[in-house]
């Protein structure tokens, strides 16, 4: 089970990496790529859950309570990483629209921004498959990161649509990508929420 997580992760982060590419590059047939695989990602999601019910099914569980609670976690964590494929979708229909502009400065804030989520996002998954509730606290913190470049984009987003009428268009397009990897920072938090569950049985709240 946490082989087919990974797998699905790896495919979420080549998607949200494409995405980010093809907005830095204006190239149009990696976006639309990136939008057509969404649905690949649907579908893995679709065969884990249905993999982890039949799973769940199963009597008896040889490995016990751990097992149904790694098992119970994998099914909430799908939800999770198919939307962060959804967002890098998102990401690339920006891109489209964008496409043949020279992004602006604060692209390169952007950018950082999609580095520290994607790495979240691979922490996360992999705090889960090593059943690390230390390590998926630890990567949970670097929420706070992506928030405060979050914070700092806005700002300077707002600022060009205040004082160039032509930089409007694009800016509010990176505004939607900027919130998107906010988002996509949260839902690697919410696994590393399940990660802390398979691993021990407790429900927390992290970065509240």
């Amino acid at each position: 089970m946490a082989g087919a997580v990974r797998t699905m992760c790896e495919a979420v982060r080549k998607a949200l990496t494409a995405a980010l590419g093809a907005l830095q590059r204006g190239d149009a047939d990696a976006a639309r790529a990136v939008m057509a695989g969404d649905a690949a990602i649907d579908r893995q999601e679709e065969d884990i859950e249905r993999l982890c019910l039949r799973l769940l099914g199963a009597r008896p569980h040889a490995g016990g309570e751990p097992d149904v609670r790694a098992l119970a976690a994998a099914y909430k964590v799908v939800t999770d990483l198919e939307r962060v494929g959804d967002h890098a979708a998102a990401i690339a229909r920006s891109a489209l629209r964008m496409q043949g502009e020279t992004p602006l400065p604060v692209f390169i804030d952007i950018e950082r921004m999609g580095a520290l989520a994607s790495e979240m996002l691979d922490g996360a998954v992999a705090a889960l498959g090593a059943g690390d509730a230390a390590a998926a606290r630890a990567v949970a913190e670097g929420d706070d990161g992506v928030d405060a470049l979050y914070d700092q984009v806005f700002r300077a987003l707002l600022t060009y649509m205040l004082d160039d009428r032509q930089a409007v268009r694009q800016a509010t397009n990176l505004l939607f990508v900027a919130s998107a990897l906010e988002r996509i920072a949260d839902h690697a938090t919410n696994v590393c929420e399940w990660a802390i569950f398979a691993a021990t049985g407790q429900r927390v709240e992290l970065n509240d």
